[in-house]
This record gives structure tokens, C-alpha cells and sequence, in this order.
């Protein structure tokens, strides 16, 4: 095992099928068959992907149910003009074969205040909204789908949704061309709506301007992006100050996972910046910190004493954490 693949899971690749003209689904168990670590609806995880000499840690969320933790499913777009994971992993992966993977973090989660849940997605954008749903509907809860997709031949993860759902999930552009509106599918909703959208730039800009234009409170709405997942940016480097170790952050890890490829072990929960598990207190810093944390007041922020290792980063000369 590489520096790289410390602490990452290793799994087996149990099945990879075909479901649209540019997307793979992948379901993989744990190479020595115990169950997977749990999550829930809006995780995500990261393959580990070897590319010329080096590793890539593509972001992609969990579409298998949160409660069979037996297996884990993600679905890969191709993407033929991006950083080649994509491409590596639709034409070198195959059954049998085993990945490691980074375990389940969650900046997507569902609001456990909401009294509706509103989704609207495009493409492959559904892929975090398929266990969302099933834990939503394990619990009771209310909710329904709104999916663009671009044709019938990309339409068959909204099929899948509309066979377990039925009216909740409503497609466009599958048969007959129809567009999605986020303005007429935001407008009148009762108080305690809350609504989620995961896709393409465009589409999440136009739902929350949408959203905020008919007055929606910044509180009820929830999206991600495709380019959104996990704490990417400058590479930087941390002290522990209990051992003296020097960590190296690369641009595409956040500074637990770095810490935890390097052997030392933080503290953590959620690995979204959400639960406050893996807050550390920032003994040194030469710059400044980019808080990218639910967590932390603004006042706490200002004062750059705390750090959540799991999504924020640094832009400095020097820091060290009481680690």
C-alpha cells in the first residue's frame, strides 16, 4: 500500500454497467467482505485513481441506499476534455479488479427540519438524490424530484427514480422535450420547503437565483456542484505540534486526509465540516485560512484559532495545529 492509499478503503469491484451513452455505475463491497463504513443520503466518496505517476482523487457521491452498507454505488460521467479520471476509470476499471476509496463524507445532507424536500437536478447530478430519496423515504418523510436530462438515451437513472417513486419524480427532455423551470416549480411552496439542487454550474446558479429572487431564506436551499466536493485548492503544509511532523496538504486532499496518509490519526465524524467532531485549535499561523466549515461562528472564523482539518485549508508560511 502506497503513501497515497493510507487509511482508504479497499474495495472490490463487484459490477460495472452501462446506463447512458457517457455514464458508468459501479457497485463495489469491501475487498475482505465486512460491511462498509455507514453514510448518509449526499455522501460522497473518492476513488483513488493512479494516473502517470501519480494518484487522482476523484469526488462521486453514493447512490446506493445508506441502509445496506454491504456495498457502495457511484456513477462516473466520461468526461473526454477533463483530467482523465473519468476516462480511466470507464476504460481501465473492471470487475473483479479492487480501488481504494476515502471513506463517506457529507456536504449534502438532508435538512432533518424540513417538513417538504424539493430536488432539481440534471444528468448525472441525480446520483447523490438516489440515496437521499431512499433514506427520506425509509423515514416517512416528503419529497419530490425534478430531473433534466438531455433525451431519451440519457434518461434511464430518472427511469429507475420514477419506477420507485412514481409522480414524485418528474422528467424533462426525456420524450417530449419539455424543459425544466426552477421559477415555476419553486413558485408557491408552503413554509418548511426546503430545496436541493445538484448539477451542471448553470443549473444550480439559475435555481438559486431563482429561489432567492421568489424569496426563499439562503437556510432552505441546498446544492452542490459537480466541481464542489471535498477541500481542494493551493497545497500547504501543517505542523503537529505534539510530534513535531510536518504534513504535506497536495492540492487535491483536504489536511485530514493528508495527515492520515502520513499515519497520524485526527479526530473526525462527518468529514463535511458539519459536526464540529474534528475542530483543532491553531496554535501558529503566518496567513490566513480559508474556513469552508457549517461549524464555526463568523467571530470564530475572524479569529483564525480554530481550524476544521476535514474541508478548510491555508494559504500561509506557517501553521501549526495541537495535534
Amino acid at each position: 500500500m502506497s503513501e497515497a492509499q493510507h487509511g482508504a478503503l479497499q474495495l472490490t469491484v463487484d459490477r460495472v454497467e452501462s446506463v447512458t451513452p457517457e455514464i458508468n455505475r459501479y457497485t463495489f463491497s469491501a475487498a475482505d467482505g465486512s460491511w462498509l463504513p455507514p453514510f448518509s443520503g449526499g455522501s460522497h466518496v473518492r476513488v483513488l485513481i493512479p494516473f502517470d505517476g501519480e494518484t487522482r482523487r476523484n469526488a462521486y457521491s453514493l447512490m446506493s441506499s445508506p441502509y445496506d452498507t454491504s456495498q457502495y454505488q457511484i456513477a462516473v460521467r466520461r468526461v473526454d476534455d477533463g483530467k482523465r479520471g473519468s476516462i480511466t476509470m470507464h476504460e481501465d476499471v473492471h470487475e473483479g479488479d479492487v480501488l481504494f476509496v476515502t471513506t463517506p463524507a457529507n456536504l449534502f445532507p438532508v435538512s432533518k427540519h424540513a417538513r417538504h424536500h424539493l430536488f432539481i437536478a440534471g444528468g448525472v447530478g441525480v446520483t447523490p438524490i438516489f440515496a437521499q430519496l431512499h433514506e427520506l423515504s425509509v423515514k416517512g418523510g416528503s419529497f419530490e424530484l425534478h430531473l433534466a436530462v438531455r433525451g431519451s438515451e440519457h434518461a434511464a437513472l430518472g427511469h429507475e427514480l420514477k419506477e420507485l417513486y412514481g409522480e414524485r419524480v418528474t422528467l424533462y427532455g426525456d420524450v417530449d422535450g419539455t424543459r425544466l423551470n426552477s421559477s415555476e416549480i419553486l413558485a408557491g411552496r408552503p413554509l418548511g420547503t426546503h430545496t436541493y439542487v445538484c448539477g451542471p454550474t448553470r443549473m444550480v446558479d439559475d435555481v438559486i437565483g431563482a429561489a432567492q429572487a421568489l424569496g426563499w431564506t439562503d437556510s432552505h436551499i441546498h446544492y452542490e456542484r459537480f466541481d464542489d466536493l471535498g477541500s481542494t485548492g493551493n497545497p500547504f503544509s501543517a505542523t503537529l505540534a505534539r510530534s513535531g511532523a510536518v504534513i504535506e496538504v497536495s492540492p487535491d486532499q483536504s489536511l485530514l486526509e493528508a495527515a492520515e496518509e502520513a499515519g497520524y490519526k485526527l479526530p473526525y465524524l462527518c468529514r463535511g465540516g458539519a459536526c464540529g467532531e474534528c475542530e483543532i485549535e491553531v496554535l501558529e499561523l503566518d496567513g490566513t485560512i480559508d474556513h469552508r466549515d457549517d461549524w464555526l461562528s463568523e467571530s470564530e472564523r475572524v479569529a483564525n484559532k480554530l481550524i476544521m482539518p476535514c474541508v478548510s485549508r491555508a494559504t500561509c508560511t506557517k501553521l501549526v495545529i495541537n495535534a
